[in-house]
């Protein structure tokens, strides 16, 4: 076959300046979805915070203006406005227009800095329609102007001023990004994260956007602590204040706060330079290895373990503990798959040491708090043994002996992982019809009776006693808590399938909040769905439809005619009312099905929702009820 492709000197293409981002975005900040387009703020802010961290600047100031456009503005010492040595620019100019220009690149500019490629100011102009920078320096007001990368006039004083700091606006560019309307609530929680993880520096968010003007105001002289009681304040706490570590060797800056509290989960937040590292590294394990070491030690010298007891394991240690790590230094490493790992081994042992020398002086100096952490951290020992007898009941030997399945399951004939789905459904009646009208070949079938247990107030021994969980446990295949393994599970889709009422959307939450808790990679791998089952079914004659909201009934009846005599509108109050050919058509049927994606955004949000919906505060849960009850469109939790 005779192929007339060229490829010569002419294919290869070079794309200067920053062409390459406006091909490539995702490169640069994640994707052109929502993700990206609130990255470009943090971007900015990354600068300011690095000001912040070298001591000339406390206070940022973002805006959402009425257009979806962003202004952030600090008081640091303002970018410099001189002409650049090398390129024979204006330095604002530089940092503005050309990838890897900044103070972060072996300059001594900033000692430690928070962005992670360093690729900021100028990404963000290269994807903005519209960008502008007020630089405020040397008594002088400097301005230059931009779009869409490139400079559209000089560097012009337009005033003098007695102030220092640097504005920049820019305008999203809606020939890159999909949607261009920024979340107030995405934006406002890492602002807060930011304002936590800097202590003393005053971040504000504002959203111009609207008839009343929205305002937040982050600021905690605490940092780390106030974030872990933030974290904690729908919780029970077993002692009142978080114990408190800081510590600097050579250049590197240790920070740990840690709180227990009445629940069986650990949640812990390690963050470098930061940057959330949510896949953890050299600081996180240096803080679990310090933490189970000491412990061991004080309940050795003070007697809680006796000499033929095992040690308590590091699960043990940090049972019902919230905890934030953050470590800051001059040469951060980044790995893992999305270069949210740190990598520095000389940050383990240094980290390991501050925090093992603070915390055995915090006990010896507590001993009542000593006491509540070790009895809980035994009680924790005694409930994993409990747990580690009854997880053995619900092991798969191996995928093909079927027999060990549980009874109610309907399996599915296919035997490939990739294509099967399980449906979990709520009652017998509706699993009868589930089972009638499903794709015997790749939907399998598990009907619950009744609500399942609140995981949340129960530990992993009492939780694998319920035979409603052991049946999904034994029908996924891939084990629970720190034997999941979710390369084993036996459906690429595990689908929620519960009424569209009260009893359905709490046996939803309470299923989400086991999966979340004890098969999180399930959730974070995008292997949890939620059916929708149709709200009313419409019949003119044999014209016959489904509506899935009140808004959508409106609109079939005005596609239909209107509402006649001859229109029947029945609305569905549970799934048992369908039958199987109805069941399969709305809800099942893949080419008709609309199904919902759980995704974990953000773990601390997650959690967040379920202490407040599980958990036993009534006030939290009634607020957020309150509040979020007309929100309700999509489910990112």
């Amino acid at each position: 076959m005779e192929n007339n492709q060229i490829y010569d000197e002419s294919q290869i293409q070079v794309l200067e300046g920053l062409e390459a981002v406006r091909k490539r975005p995702g490169m640069y900040i994640g994707s052109t979805g929502l993700r990206g387009l609130h990255h470009l703020v943090y971007e900015i802010v990354d600068n300011s915070i690095d000001e912040a961290l070298s001591g000339f600047c406390d206070r940022i100031d973002v805006s959402i203006e009425q257009d979806n456009s962003i202004t952030v503005d600090d008081n640091g010492r303002g970018m410099p406005v001189g002409i650049h040595p090398k390129m024979q620019i204006p330095t604002v100019e530089v940092i503005m227009t050309i990838l890897h220009a900044g103070g972060k690149f072996g300059g001594s500019g900033y000692k430690v800095s928070g962005g992670l490629h360093g690729v900021g100011a100028s990404v963000v102009n290269a994807l903005s329609e519209y960008c502008k920078v007020e630089v405020k320096r040397e008594g002088k007001i400097w301005r230059q102007e931009y779009s869409r990368g490139k400079v559209l006039g000089g560097l012009d004083i337009i005033g003098e001023t007695e102030d220092h700091g640097t504005v920049v606006y820019f305008k999203p560019d809606k020939d890159i990004f999909e949607e261009v309307e920024f979340d107030y609530d995405t934006l406002a929680q890492r602002l807060r994260e930011l304002a936590f993880l800097n202590k003393g520096i005053k971040i504000t968010l504002t959203d111009k956007r609207g008839e009343k003007e929205r305002r937040d105001e982050f600021h905690y002289e605490g940092g780390i602590k106030s974030f872990v009681s933030y974290l904690n304040r729908n919780k029970e706490k077993l002692h009142p204040e978080p114990i408190y570590v800081e510590g600097v060797k050579d250049d590197y800056i240790v920070e740990l706060a840690l709180q227990y509290n009445d629940t069986y989960n650990e949640n812990i937040f390690s963050f470098a330079n930061n940057i959330d590292t949510i896949e953890g590294g050299t600081h996180l394990s240096g803080f679990k290895t310090a933490l189970t070491r000491v412990l061991n030690d004080y309940a050795r010298r003070y007697g809680y373990l006796k000499e033929n007891d095992k040690n308590l394991s590091g699960d043990d240690t940090r049972e019902g503990l919230t905890a934030v790590i953050s470590v800051k230094l001059t040469e951060p490493q980044f790995e893992g798959q999305t270069k949210t790992k740190l990598g520095n081994t000389e940050v383990r042992g240094i980290v390991d040491t501050i925090v093992a020398e603070s915390v055995n002086t915090f006990l010896e100096e507590n001993p009542a708090v000593g006491k509540i952490i070790i009895e809980k951290s035994l009680t924790a020992a005694r409930a994993r043994e409990a747990a580690k007898k009854a997880r053995e009941l619900t092991r798969r030997k191996s995928v093909l002996e079927s027999t060990t399945l549980p009874g109610k399951l309907a399996d599915c004939s296919s035997k490939d992982p990739e294509e099967c789905e399980i449906y979990i459904v709520e009652g017998d009646s509706a699993g009868g019809s589930a089972k009638q009208g499903r794709n015997r070949r790749f939907q399998a079938i598990l009907p619950l009776r009744g609500k399942i247990m609140n995981i949340e107030k129960q530990r992993l021994d009492k939780i694998l006693g319920s035979d409603t969980i052991r049946s999904m446990i034994t029908a996924f295949g891939a084990g629970i808590g720190k034997d999941f393994d979710v390369t084993k599970i036996r459906y690429n889709r595990i689908i929620i399938m519960t009424d569209a009422d009260v009893d359905g959307a709490h046996i939803r939450t309470l299923l989400l909040t086991f999966f979340y808790r004890y098969m999180k990679e399930l959730v974070e791998k995008g292997h949890v769905f939620i059916a929708q089952p149709p709200l009313y079914k419409i019949q003119k004659g044999k014209n016959i439809r489904y509506a899935y909201s009140d808004n959508e009934l409106q609109n079939e009846l005005m596609e239909m005619g209107g509402k006649d005599k001859n229109t029947d509108i029945q609305r569905y109050k549970g799934l048992g009312e369908m039958d199987a050919t109805q069941l399969w058509e709305t809800t099942m049927n893949p080419e008709n099905r609309t199904l919902l994606q759980v995704t974990v955004e953000d773990a601390m949000v997650a959690d967040e929702i379920f202490t407040i919906l599980m958990g036993d505060k009534v006030e939290p849960r009634r607020e957020f009820i309150h509040e979020n009850a007309k929100k309700v469109v999509n489910l990112d939790i």
